[in-house]
């Protein structure tokens, strides 16, 4: 089955492919795999090129800073990224694709404000710390604590990694805040 697309569809993607055949070929050589500091930097860039461009935050509703694309319009941006050996995400994958919308969903304005630009600028980094020993993955095993303490939050608790917390600005967590509740409530989203 080919798709179809309509003309504002394919107006997109040659607008996309042009920008990307002028783009790429200035873009240093990608950093080893290892050499996080550059990785940072070389994924920032790239990002920016993208939010200067209008691409970056694709999905994200204008409102938001994002393109507001359409379904369509986000399938033909993977296409023409990937034939063109575009960059991915990389350091920018928790903001861009967590932290970000999870914040246009439930965010403060104060929160949306500082850091839905930053995140789609490339000038703010974000990690993520859900993982636990002997939980993994299963978020209802959380045993990591944060305890109100008037405005902040005292936590007390381990993860076994931290996508990216080396080199992150701004990281976001679940925690167990109410462990009187059952195992699949009294999760929370902090921002650390």
């Amino acid at each position: 089955m080919q798709l179809r697309y309509s003309e504002a569809d394919e107006a997109f993607r040659a607008e996309l492919s042009s920008w990307l055949a002028a783009e790429l070929p200035s873009l240093p050589p990608e950093p080893e795999r290892e050499a996080w500091p550059e990785r940072r930097k070389w994924d920032t860039d790239w990002q920016r090129r993208l939010f200067d461009a209008g691409y970056a935050g694709l999905h994200w509703p204008a409102e938001h800073g994002g393109r507001g694309a359409s379904p369509t319009e986000q399938l033909i941006f993977y296409e023409e990224t990937t034939r063109a050996r575009a960059p991915y995400v990389g350091v920018n994958f928790v903001g861009t694709l967590h932290a970000g919308p999870t914040l246009i969903e439930e965010g403060t304005e104060e929160q949306k404000a500082a850091h839905l630009p930053r995140i789609l600028r490339g000038d703010e980094v974000w990690c993520q710390g859900f993982s636990e020993p002997g939980a993994g993955s299963d978020l209802a095993s959380l045993r990591t604590r944060a305890d109100r303490d008037g405005d902040d939050y005292v936590l007390d608790g381990q993860k076994i990694w931290c996508s990216f917390g080396h080199i992150a600005d701004v990281g976001e967590f679940l925690v167990r805040t109410d462990p009187d509740a059952p195992k699949h409530k009294g999760i929370s989203w902090l921002i650390l």
